[in-house]
């Protein structure tokens, strides 16, 4: 039998782990935020900013490595290593260089209208940067043009200063009548308050009383004062559809404002809310806008630091809204207690198709609560995520249940990072044993299992008409139990996620990362 030693040196260097993807992603924001030479003559980028940037660039980079692995997929993976680092850097340095910088700093960028059709007028395509009123006289010409068709309107991407904002006020104040759509998100970036918050004023009343079915302000600093900025376009905003307030520093504040100055959200089916700075006292002035929109379809209020006051009040609230669609809470703080509430509403959500409720910290008083309502609605719910939430193998038998009494539209189940172990892994294994129709994606991974319950896992899923992918990394295989596993995927190897974060020690990988660690150390940015 080969040793442990052995097996470790054989594990491939590609695909890296999670951990160390998150590593790459952590430098780079280090890159973009720390002081340095191309810092002095690009500018600095918010953390926020960076972090954003960061995964763009990590993500990109991760798929041409894996595109260089798959052409030569016997290797160790140190060439795709290599891939990954280098992509990364040139990403960073082209990033850092295009991004919009100071206003005593940058340089003119030409723009043009990247996406127009008769109907829809968009010059969000290409990198960021900043306009100037010249180019914005250029650039927006087309709406000033007798008899433009333009009823939907994105500025999206492009940082308008004072002067740009002048021109295109002047602009959208003559086009307003007919505009159904407007996108302004991320059109301050990195610019100082005192101007942004006149930026958006400027916009608001050029944009006051248009009739719109859509807008997205999402991506700017609002808080409080950005919010009251766009006060007299929110105040005539009675017909919305669809509302996109996400990453834009939204507070408690900032949360009740919008819901003092928006007249009525009845007719609204999408509400986003995610990664802002809400917490409990925020949800709860949300709650009153979902309380006023029964139509709504689509409701997203994730990373937004709700605790269990607020995850109940965001429950109690939804109970007016049978006709969701799509419910993501993702990432709060939640508690038991906002779960077992919601439950109460999931039996009478027959229109449910997705639903994400990860890191919410439901433990398994909420999540059976959750399971059960799901199991006995009329829903043909095709993604159910709760990855996160300590739930342990009490909780195995009512998610087995609500799974298998979907089989028949389920196309992803990812219970990750909870405590099933080998005995609640048997049990959803067992489970997907059953007729699965549609499903393509099962992800169990950091759970504690060991082999009898990743075998369970791999039988259930191995052989089902169109399935993707089993992703029971970072789990505690044995070699003889990641051999196993891959046995049964022999003849469909790619449906078999990576195995090697996989540790039947408790360790942490050993060799294998601190040499994949040290091909990834050198990663900087550099000028040439």
């Amino acid at each position: 039998m080969e040793s442990p030693s052995g097996h470790m040196r054989s594990i491939k260097l590609w695909p890296p782990s999670h951990s160390t993807r998150l590593l790459l992603v952590d430098r780079i924001v280090k890159s973009f935020t720390t002081p340095s030479i191309l810092s002095r003559k690009y500018g600095l980028l918010s953390k926020e900013e960076a972090e954003e940037e960061a995964k763009h660039i990590e993500s990109a980079g991760f798929l041409a490595a894996t595109e260089h692995f798959e052409n030569d997929p016997e290797t160790d993976g140190g060439s795709a290593v290599q891939v990954y680092a280098k992509e990364s850097s040139r990403l960073m340095v082209e990033f850092i260089k295009t991004a919009p910088k100071p206003k005593e700093d940058r340089e003119t960028v030409p723009l043009e209208v990247i996406a127009s059709s008769d109907h829809v007028f968009d010059i969000s395509g290409g990198r960021r940067a900043f306009i100037e009123a010249e180019e914005a006289k250029e650039l927006l010409k087309p709406l000033k043009e007798p008899g433009n068709k333009f009823t939907k309107i994105c500025f999206s991407n492009r940082s308008f200063g004072l002067p740009a904002a002048h021109v295109a006020a002047s602009i959208l104040s003559g086009v307003k009548d007919r505009l159904t759509e407007v996108d302004l998100s991320d059109i301050v970036s990195r610019r100082p308050e005192p101007e942004a918050v006149e930026v958006m004023r400027m916009f608001s009343t050029a944009l006051e009383g248009c009739k719109l079915e859509c807008l997205n302000l999402s991506n700017n600093v609002l808080n409080e004062k950005g919010v009251r900025a766009f006060g007299d376009l929110l105040r005539s905003q009675g017909d919305l559809v669809e509302l996109y307030l996400a990453n834009a520093g939204i507070t408690p504040e900032a949360a009740k404002a919008v819901c003092v100055l928006i007249p009525s959200t009845s007719k609204l089916k999408v509400l986003h809310f995610h990664r802002n700075k809400t917490g409990d006292e925020g949800a709860i002035a949300i709650s009153q806008l979902v309380k006023g929109s029964p139509d709504l379809e689509d409701f997203r209020c994730s990373s937004t630091r709700v605790g269990s006051v607020g995850g109940v009040a965001l429950a109690e609230a939804l109970k007016t809204c049978t006709r969701v669609r799509k419910l993501d809470l993702r990432d709060n703080m939640f508690g038991p207690k906002p779960g077992v509430a919601l439950s109460g509403n999931l039996t009478t959500y027959a229109n449910l198709i997705e639903i994400y409720l990860s890191h919410l910290n439901l433990e398994n008083e909420g999540v059976i609560a959750i399971a059960n309502a799901l199991k006995t609605s009329g829903s043909t719910l095709e993604i159910i995520e709760m990855a996160g939430n300590n739930v342990t193998f009490e909780a195995t038998k009512a998610l087995a249940d609500c799974i298998v009494s979907k089989k028949h539209s389920l196309t992803k189940i990812n219970l990750s990072e909870n405590e099933l172990k080998d005995k609640g892994a048997i049990v959803i294994g067992k489970a997907l044993e059953d007729e699965f129709r549609q499903l393509c994606i099962v992800d169990l991974s950091a759970n504690g299992i060991k082999t009898d319950g990743a075998m369970s896992l791999a039988k259930g899923v191995a052989g089902k008409l169109g399935f993707r992918l089993l992703n029971i990394n970072r789990n505690l295989l044995s070699y003889n139990g990641i051999e196993g596993v891959r046995e049964i995927f022999k003849s469909c190897p790619r449906m078999l996620g990576p195995l090697d974060e996989n540790d039947p020690h408790g360790e942490d990988g050993g060799d294998r990362s601190n040499e994949l660690e040290s091909k990834l150390k050198d990663l900087e940015v550099k000028q040439n």
